[in-house]
């Protein structure tokens, strides 16, 4: 069964791996100062043992990036991952300013309520970003940190600021139009290998959750992780850097630049793989997750 928050389009769901990671997906109201009304936060706990390992996922994307390597990990680890404020399944509150602050605070308040314990982040994208940024801010609630083909050197919405009503929201559901037509076609007419297919649903689903546009606006708005680059040599924590060796969205120069600013990093490629390790290369990402000692 899926939990009745979930937009109905979640039984188009067809494989088994993005079926099971759904239907595990929980929701609680965490209390954070960004608002009077608590804040349902989706999020997904499996495993125990070890250091708890906590997965961020990247921009415009939910809890379902992480159906192929959250089992791999959850089989020796506590491991959550959560849907950043204003993304995902959770819940968009009207009168939060949906910002990187917003959302380390957030996220703060998350892991007080049911982690308590320093953790292994692991940010891919955008939650690269995000997990830089929740680590330099509260370096007590960090252990270790991942970065998976991370955000940090780049990453900012130049152009937003330009976006004005109803630009802003055309801009949004352009984004939104491209992810469903590609679906549309691609279940029309079979010119999509059916992982495709699925992996186009996963990132689709969260679009139909309440305020999607109005988040993403905001968001984008803000500028997102313009400011991070200058900070990223400030981390001290051991840092593991996994980077696909043919990402085509950020490209590779990020991968050595993020190894040269990090004290205490090591970078691995990740061979025959994009810019999503985590679901291209699942098992190989989770081996060395998991021997990040």
């Amino acid at each position: 069964m899926f939990a009745d928050f979930l937009p109905s389009q979640v039984q188009q769901l067809r494989e088994s791996a993005s079926i099971a990671l759904a239907q595990k997906i929980e929701r609680q109201a965490i209390k954070t100062p960004l608002s009077p009304q608590p804040i349902a936060t989706a999020y997904v706990h499996q495993g125990n043992g070890g250091t708890p390992i906590l997965l961020l996922p990247g921009f415009d994307s939910s809890v379902l990036e992480f159906r192929c390597l959250l089992p791999l990990l959850a089989a020796q680890n506590e491991t959550w991952t959560v849907d950043l404020l204003g993304f995902g399944f959770t819940d968009r509150v009207q009168g939060i300013l949906y910002n990187p602050d917003a959302i380390k605070t957030h996220l703060y308040y998350f892991w007080k309520t049911y982690i308590q314990v320093p953790v292994m982040l692991v940010g891919a994208s955008m939650g690269g970003a995000a997990a830089i940024d929740f680590t330099l801010t509260y370096p007590h609630a960090v252990k270790k940190l991942v970065l998976i083909d991370s955000v940090g050197f780049s990453g900012s919405f130049p152009l937003a600021s330009y976006l004005f009503p109803p630009l802003d929201f055309l801009a949004v559901e352009y984004w939104r139009q491209r992810k469903l037509q590609a679906l549309l076609w691609g279940s029309t007419f079979g010119n999509l290998e059916p992982t495709a297919i699925e992996a186009i649903r996963c990132a689709a689903l969260h679009m139909e959750m309440p305020g999607w546009h109005e988040a993403i606006i905001a968001f984008m708005k803000s500028g997102g992780y313009w400011n991070l680059a200058d900070r990223i040599p400030q981390i001290d924590k051991r840092t593991l850097i996994l980077w696909g060796e043919a990402d085509d969205m950020l490209g590779t120069d990020d991968a050595e630049r993020f190894k040269r600013a990090i004290a205490h990093s090591q970078l691995i490629w990740i061979e025959n793989c994009g810019h999503v390790p985590q679901f291209e290369q699942p098992e190989i990402t989770a081996k060395h997750i998991l021997a990040f000692r």
